[in-house]
């Protein structure tokens, strides 16, 4: 496993991240999920994400029991708030209220004093960013947050943050946690830039596009049973996908794949991981096996000669408009 910086940080993540969502709590029984996050730790990731609203905060509850007994010196532990954890109006959003009520949450859930990166899960157009951010550096303060970032900001929502960080004296954001693959490009014209001028990362989810990108989802065929696509909590992500133009070219990848002795998850694993702009890969699993296969994505170097052929199958089927990242004008 190898590590990289955490933005302008002086913190290390492994490039590979193990995260939890869909999974633990709903998709996977808690046995198998604590055999994943074995998996994890014995192939040398230290990084793992979560989120409070992620199986309706069990999911928070289950990594807690898996990482139990495990020096929390030795993990980077991430997890993240905005999206409804309660019935009530104040149970959402990105008040000084709801953090602080969310961080003791799942500090509790997660059975630690702190966690490594406390994450804004969207963009709260409710809340004066003001607010959101002196409630966040206030956490760092007093210990329980080291570091904080935001999930599926744009470039000028980031922008706005750190003008307002610098000014008032707090602490700076991290790191984005965008979805981004060779699929879902979105975040190259605007994120990466301003991320890499003002010293920020990208943590990606997704980046094996909800299991397309492993070849495994066949044109003209239905979803494998029990796959990403059959599961109601994933399926609305992947569906827009699922469309024969995009499933027959992600077939067209397996002989680069192939060529270079990978798996295609490998495959897509490393890809993302060529964007020196992405601190970490974030990789989720239903059986120890996923974990021991995209792990060997590590490392990896394409060339330009490979990564050339990868945009010449894929071609028009990438989403790059920027306008694609968006949070909701309402807390939900």
């Amino acid at each position: 496993m190898e590590f990289r910086h955490l933005g302008r940080s002086g913190l290390m993540v492994s490039e590979i991240s193990y995260g939890n969502w869909i999974t633990h709590g709903s998709q996977v029984e808690e046995d198998a999920a604590r055999e994943c996050v074995r998996a994890a730790l014995d192939e040398g990731i230290t990084t793992f994400d979560t989120a409070d609203v992620y199986a309706g905060t069990k999911a928070e509850e289950v990594l807690g029991r898996a990482l139990k007994g495990v020096r929390r010196e030795s993990l980077e532990i991430f997890t993240k708030v905005y999206w409804p954890t309660g019935a009530g109006p104040n149970d959402r959003g990105l008040s000084r209220k709801h953090i602080t009520e969310s961080v003791h949450g799942s500090l509790r859930r997660l059975q630690t004093d702190y966690v490594d990166l406390y994450q804004a899960h969207r963009f709260d157009n409710e809340t004066p960013l003001e607010e959101t951010l002196k409630t966040f550096d206030d956490l760092v303060r007093q210990g329980k947050v080291l570091y904080v970032g935001v999930s599926e900001w744009t470039a000028d929502q980031i922008a706005q943050a750190l003008k307002i960080a610098d000014e008032m004296g707090f602490d700076r954001l991290v790191s984005n946690q965008p979805q981004y693959s060779m699929l879902w490009r979105v975040i190259e014209a605007e994120v990466v830039p301003l991320s890499e001028k003002e010293g920020l990362s990208q943590i990606v989810w997704s980046p094996i596009a909800q299991g397309v990108l492993t070849g495994k989802y066949l044109p003209g065929q239905p979803p494998p049973a029990g796959s990403r696509a059959t599961d109601p909590a994933g399926g609305n992500f992947i569906s827009r996908m699922l469309n024969d133009d995009v499933l027959t070219r992600v077939q067209n990848l397996k002989p680069i794949a192939a060529d270079l002795g990978l798996s295609m998850a490998q495959l897509a694993v490393a890809w993302v991981l060529q964007n020196p702009n992405v601190a970490s890969a974030i990789i989720g699993a239903t059986k120890p096996e996923q974990v021991r296969d995209n792990v060997k994505a590590s490392g990896v170097k394409l060339d330009a000669e490979v990564l050339k052929k990868i945009d010449d199958v894929l071609g028009p089927v990438v989403e790059r408009d920027p306008a694609k990242t968006v949070s909701p004008e309402k807390r939900p």
